[in-house]
């Protein structure tokens, strides 16, 4: 007779329980390389727009590249282009004209951006000031030709709402547009009224970064909100002061529609800011090689000041 089976040779006989099936995967279609193809239509814009554009300046600058003398060919000629840039004189009385833009719009904007910040971030009235953050992106919304061309209505010599305004208080009509120091204040005019909402957004998300004890308690032991925007409320707003100055700074030195559409660049020389001057060179006297050296060296401005402002404001916050 044979003994009966023990224990453990029942369970080795017993067999295997089936193993649980692989989880389907919720979307088929969804694989490895999925989130390469939504990234693609976004690279492919920056490659062609972006970077394509700066790559062919950067090689066009170093080589004599007339297009009103094709026949010549476009031969390499080192840094002889950035040379002729650094001795023309119009270049750096435009990039002169630019900077003094750059002093003129800046402070009014910083200013009144903040002054708006502080007003909307004031509690009570919330409906109110709901209101006037949306209001505030009306004048971002508009584009820079829609700008230049409600600056011609608004400084018309004629018609124009600023000569009415001056009537009204007993002055008579000015030329602003014909002038120039009437030109150069009234791009500088149409500018601070299209960005001094971007200063008081950004200045507007860098109050709400405040601890509401901390701002509250800073509140109760002095009644100065000179003193309380000073030692509470400005450490939170140097992150957004060095964003706005680099954004702002860019802009500046690359405002072209809104100029062109007011002014051409005139009378004269007075609204000659430093993008007018490049597109002269390189789309009316077609001499695209000094061009391309101008932009890259715009470039390289854009950079430096982007650094120093990085380095003279921008402070963390600690938590």
């Amino acid at each position: 007779m044979t003994p009966p089976p023990t224990d453990g040779g029942a369970a080795a006989a017993a067999p295997a329980p089936p193993r649980d099936p692989a989880p389907a995967r919720l979307n088929p279609g969804y694989g490895r390389l999925t989130p390469l193809w939504f990234l693609a239509p976004a690279v492919a814009t920056l490659l062609a727009i972006g970077i394509y554009p700066t790559l062919f300046a950067l090689v066009t600058s170093f080589r004599r590249y007339n297009l009103a003398r094709p026949r010549d060919g476009f031969p390499f000629v080192g840094f002889e282009n950035y040379l002729s840039v650094l001795g023309d004189r119009s270049y750096w009385d435009s990039l002169l004209l630019t900077a003094r833009f750059f002093l003129a719009v800046m402070p009014a904007e910083l200013a009144l951006g903040i002054a708006i910040a502080l007003m909307l971030h004031q509690p009570g009235l919330s409906f109110l000031r709901a209101l006037a953050r949306v209001s505030l992106v009306v004048p971002l919304a508009t584009t820079f030709a829609v700008v230049g061309l409600i600056g011609r209505l608004i400084f018309n010599r004629d018609f124009g709402v600023a000569n009415q305004l001056l009537g009204l208080v007993g002055i008579g009509s000015l030329d602003w547009l014909g002038s120039s120091a009437g030109a150069f204040a009234a791009i500088a005019v149409m500018d601070v009224w299209q960005w001094t909402p971007f200063c008081a957004l950004i200045f507007l998300a860098g109050l709400s970064m405040v601890p509401v004890e901390i701002e509250e308690a800073a509140r109760l032991e002095t009644p100065s909100k000179l003193a309380l925007l000073r030692h509470v409320q400005l450490p939170y707003l140097l992150p957004g002061l060095t964003a706005v100055l680099i954004l702002r700074s860019a802009d500046i030195l690359k405002l072209f529609d809104m100029v062109f559409v007011m002014t051409r660049g005139g009378p004269g020389a007075a609204t000659d800011l430093i993008s007018i001057y490049i597109q002269r060179v390189g789309f009316r006297v077609f001499d695209m090689g000094t061009a391309s050296a101008q932009a890259i060296l715009l470039l390289v401005v854009t950079v430096i000041l982007s650094r120093l402002y990085i380095r003279l404001l921008y402070r963390e916050i600690d938590t």
